[in-house]
């Protein structure tokens, strides 16, 4: 077990380094241009499998981010990769969104425009845009902001819808996948709005794009977080009438962090002091979730009173971000213990340490979850971005 930070940072290096190479070794797909879109629990290759936007910015994002970390230029030739093939290929030019999904044969498959996707492009152009200078992946960036502002920003009564047509009409199914609330509103959507807004406006100064994304962090407080519990509401209808539904601890615990970073981003005094409060509140009450391992659950049901008993590898990366946050924020050196414990966890149990990459996570009893190693929500952002962000906010 690490006993201090600068073991930590070390081993963090040493494994980002080893999330990147498993995807440039095994992920690149020579045939079709830009990336596999599926490899199994055995690291088995799906060759027709689709491709999904989601994947491939957050592939754009991790490689572009990464390459202002490790420096290595095939880093950002990765990167470059990443955006090429976003930008011919899932980029809606005809109607200005982009596509959820294309086949193999890179002919778009599901044309709606899922905010969600939108959002995590702006995310991964921006990146790129800051370590290339590309006014294409600017453009685009800003242009598909402009969509998402046009269509999904709710004026009446604040927020942004969640999915449209390809030509931006209403769309029966709104849903991130089967196992999401079919809301018009929610949680996950405008976290990673703001994730994207914010990076854009690292990039882009626009005052506008500013005064959109402080209204957006006033919004997630005002009904998104439960200054009562501290977790995480998940789904709504327009009108802001919520929906019950789990509490879902790597949401409370990534929300913890980043809608922080986004409030210091746009150097709003007051939501950073806001955020400060809730990102400790939030870790706090986020242990309700920790098990005595060091592992973090995925959610629990307070309806049915039920543990969803699976530890999913993307939880235990936004926990080591999450509670090492609340340790900086307040020295209290339990949060930085609960980092130390649930790197020795991912280490054991999630690191798949002949393959490479992490396993998709365990159940109780440290089976292991026999899905995707790489896929549709597969994807190396969430941990790669745990390692960046403890390397970066660990100091020498």
């Amino acid at each position: 077990m690490c006993t201090t930070v600068k073991q930590l940072k070390t081993e963090l290096t040493t494994e980002l380094d080893s999330i990147l190479n498993y995807w440039i070794k095994h992920t690149l797909d020579t045939q079709n241009e830009g990336f596999i879109g599926q490899i199994d629990f055995n690291d088995h290759l799906i060759a027709n499998a689709e491709k999904g936007a989601v994947l491939n910015s957050r592939i754009l994002w991790t490689f572009s981010s990464s390459y202002q970390v490790t420096k290595k230029e095939n880093h950002k030739k990765i990167a470059e990769r990443a955006f090429d093939f976003l930008s011919k290929y899932f980029y809606d030019a005809e109607f200005g969104g982009l596509f959820w999904s294309i086949n193999v044969d890179k002919t778009p498959k599901d044309t709606k425009n899922q905010i969600y996707a939108l959002a995590f492009a702006i995310y991964g152009l921006t990146e790129y845009y800051a370590i290339s200078k590309d006014e294409k992946a600017l453009e685009i960036a800003k242009n598909l902001y402009f969509k998402i502002q046009e269509h999904s920003y709710d004026p009446v009564n604040k927020g942004y819808l969640e999915a449209f047509t390809r030509n931006w009409q209403p769309i029966e199914d709104l849903r991130l996948s089967d196992k999401d609330a079919n809301e018009k509103k929610t949680m996950n959507t405008h976290l990673h709005i703001i994730e994207a807004y914010a990076n854009l406006y690292k990039v882009w100064k626009d005052e506008t794009l500013r005064k959109n994304s402080i209204e957006l962090l006033q919004t997630i407080e005002k009904h998104f977080i439960n200054t009562e519990t501290g977790h995480l509401r998940l789904f709504f209808d327009e009108n802001w009438i919520e929906k019950p539904d789990v509490i879902s601890y790597g949401h409370d615990i990534e929300a913890a962090w980043l809608l922080l970073q986004c409030a210091e981003i746009l150097e709003e005094e007051n939501l950073v002091g806001n955020y400060r409060k809730h990102a400790v509140q939030i870790a706090e009450v986020t242990k309700e979730g920790l098990d005595s391992d060091g592992g973090l659950w995925y959610e629990f049901d307070p309806e049915k009173n039920e543990l969803i008993a699976e530890k999913h590898w993307w939880v235990q990366a936004e926990a080591l971000i999450g509670f090492y946050n609340a340790y900086q924020l307040t020295g209290n050196e339990d949060y930085l213990e609960i980092v130390f414990k649930n790197w020795k966890f991912i280490k054991k149990y999630i690191l798949d340490l002949k393959n490479g990459e992490w396993f998709w996570g365990v159940y109780r009893d440290y089976s292991l979850i026999e899905k995707d190693k790489a896929g549709f929500w597969k994807c190396p952002y969430h941990n790669s971005r745990a390692c960046m962000e403890l390397i970066q906010r660990i100091k020498d």
